[in-house]
């Protein structure tokens, strides 16, 4: 953890309003260009950075950060998004199961553009993984990490990393072999 990562962390639990409107100046453009990784519209995915960001104002006191402030951010964006996406799957499925009609109530996958439809298959197969493998593949491919610098930062073998991307890779395939 960096000097400053402390100073943002100190200056939250302190109430600093200045310290928090800097966070949020840095890592809220950032933040927002990897929740578009997961999800598709752009608004929402601005949607979840600001509740993130809010939730951190208000639950200031109880930050337990032991990453760098930019590690625990990515964390943070990756598991709003995945839970978005669940609850979106919930909801369609409720919706569908009371006999609404889908295209009233989302847009149809028929009118997603084709990248459209691979990122959302893409996300959904993402989900698919196990946890720890999820998170392997995501410093892998999302964040640029070398299969070292994974092993090092999540203390386990670079033999381990290999295992479980190989896995990670063979699950994606298979998932997304109509868009291959």
């Amino acid at each position: 953890m960096t000097e400053k990562d402390q100073v943002y962390i100190q200056g939250l639990k302190e109430g600093n309003r200045e310290v928090f409107e800097k966070l949020f100046r840095e890592y809220y453009p950032l933040m927002c260009n990897h929740a578009r990784k997961y999800i598709i519209d752009k608004s929402t995915a601005e949607d979840l950075v600001q509740d993130l960001f809010c939730r951190i104002w208000d639950k200031r006191l109880e930050l337990k950060i032991s990453t760098s402030m930019a590690n625990y951010l990515y964390r943070s964006v990756t598991n709003l998004c995945y839970n978005h996406y669940r609850d979106s799957e919930t909801e369609r499925k409720t919706i569908s199961f009371h006999g609404d009609d889908m295209e009233d109530m989302m847009i149809s996958g028929k009118t997603l553009p084709e990248n459209g439809e691979l990122s959302e298959h893409f996300g959904r197969a993402l989900l698919g993984l196990p946890e720890k493998r999820r998170q392997i593949f995501e410093l892998s491919r999302f964040d640029g990490m070398k299969y070292h610098e994974i092993a090092e930062q999540l203390d386990i073998s670079i033999k381990t990393v290999e295992t479980q991307i190989t896995r990670s890779l063979e699950f994606m395939r298979k998932q997304l072999k109509d868009f291959i």
